[in-house]
């Protein structure tokens, strides 16, 4: 909670920066969500995963953050909201904007089919939820795919808006 990451160059073999929240039924019981973060000034690279991530653990809840002037270069994917059937939880209240990509395999992906469960005592009914996300002034060169999204016909993403983007 109330997490400041600015002015940073991060580049590793996954994800560069990950905001999770829990995982399953114990991230649900334990109910700690991450909220309040702002990440700005940040120049990220991460080879095999997404240079910005959103879960895949995320059954406490991510809510509130603010992503704003980063480069994203030299990665698999750009920035990814991830999460899976039985995990719960919420992503909510994300903005992003102001955002460079160079050399980015997948731009922009939001899936609710990533991730696996750490034992069968998950809630198959405890569904995800992503609601309110804001990505705006987005440029991208050399992407191969642009965007990527998959959710569940229970729970559907709601409330997003893309503004002002341009991938080549």
């Amino acid at each position: 909670d109330h997490v400041c990451i600015e002015d940073c160059t991060i580049a590793t073999g996954y994800d560069a920066i990950a905001l999770k929240s829990g995982w399953d039924e114990y991230g649900i019981a334990y109910g700690r969500p991450t909220e309040n973060v702002h990440i700005r000034r940040v120049h990220l690279q991460a080879s095999y995963g997404s240079s910005l991530a959103f879960g895949s653990d995320m059954s406490g809840g991510i809510s509130n953050v603010v992503v704003e002037h980063v480069n994203l270069d030299n990665s698999k994917g750009g920035i990814e909201f991830r999460t899976v059937r039985g995990r719960g939880g919420y992503m909510k209240e994300i903005i992003i904007s102001d955002v460079e990509m160079k050399n980015i395999n997948t731009a922009i992906v939001a899936t609710a089919y990533c991730g696996s469960h750490p034992d069968d005592k998950f809630d198959p009914n405890a569904l995800p939820t992503l609601d309110h996300f804001i990505l705006q002034d987005i440029i991208g060169t050399n992407i191969t795919i642009a965007g990527s999204f998959a959710g569940l016909q229970e729970s559907p993403f709601t409330n997003i808006c893309l503004s002002n983007i341009t991938l080549s």
